[in-house]
């Protein structure tokens, strides 16, 4: 008599593009969790200053804004504090942009682990912004510290209850630099050119995101092409809910939700169809 074969494990080819198995994902969760810990650790490995890099950037950056751009260009920031003007900011984009860069590798970074093993691509991509996750938590942290440092020296700045807001801020972010990378990392598997200018791209996109300058020292006239980026929304609301200070506008926030709804499911119907046949030009 023929034995029943007992399968732990069927793979199926993806029935359409926009198919996410996301119990499939949650299966696999101990891989998401390994790939954090290797992204964390591999990082600053080998660095001597090793996680304390994850402050120096932020700092150092925040410094240069001062002096280039507050000092120097005399940009208002709102009257707030020069430094946790610039830092709030940074620290928001840092983790978008984080995300959007390292998404924006996973098929050309990943092709030989991908040509050996079976497990959902997407474990990949989720697992680089969950691990971005860690280094905004210690800027975020930080940028605390600096909180508490003016607060104690009468600094006229005020945290409000729109900071209840910051988990949703977290996960526009993330959906947006997993969106945007995620389309990135398809196209870079026949257009490699597209690799070189991703850092590029990104450095002029933070000058079209108020993060050096407020929203308010926006003529009006051109003020509509600061709000159409939809990282603006995020950023402004991100200074406005620590600080107290800036433009809070909900139907802002929500376009900025609807394009990271747009753009998650643009970049899964690409990953999907790539995904099926991408180690054939990577």
């Amino acid at each position: 008599m023929e034995e029943k074969n007992n399968w732990t494990l069927e793979i199926r080819p993806k029935r359409h593009l926009l198919d996410v198995n996301l119990k499939e994902l949650w299966h696999y969760r101990d891989l998401i969790v390994l790939f954090v810990r290797r992204d964390f650790v591999a990082k600053y490995k080998q660095t001597v200053l090793g996680p304390l890099w994850f402050l120096i950037q932020p700092l150092l950056t925040t410094l240069m804004f001062v002096v280039v751009f507050g000092n120097i260009a005399g940009i208002p920031t709102d009257g707030l504090p020069k430094i946790l003007f610039y830092m709030t900011g940074i620290t928001a984009w840092n983790y978008f942009a984080d995300s959007l860069r390292a998404t924006s590798n996973t098929f050309v970074g990943n092709a030989g682990i991908f040509g050996k093993v079976y497990f959902p691509r997407l474990v990949m991509p989720i697992s680089t912004v969950i691990s971005g996750l860690i280094q905004f938590f210690i800027q975020f942290l930080f940028l605390g510290a600096f909180m508490l440092y003016f607060g104690v020296k009468g600094a006229d700045f005020s945290p409000n209850i729109y900071a209840l807001l910051i988990p949703v801020l977290i996960i526009l972010m993330a959906g947006l630099g997993l969106g945007f990378g995620i389309i990135i990392s398809s196209m870079t598997t026949k257009y490699r050119d597209l690799t070189n200018l991703v850092s590029f791209g990104v450095q002029l996109w933070m000058y079209a995101t108020p993060i050096i300058y407020p929203l308010s020292e926006i003529p009006q006239k051109y003020k509509w092409a600061i709000i159409a980026n939809p990282v603006s929304p995020i950023v402004e609301t991100f200074r406005f809910a620590l600080l107290g200070k800036g433009t809070f506008d909900i139907n802002h926030l929500l376009y900025s939700f609807g394009f990271m709804l747009v753009v998650l499911a643009a970049g899964i119907l690409m990953f999907n169809k790539v995904e099926q046949s991408f180690m054939d030009t990577v």
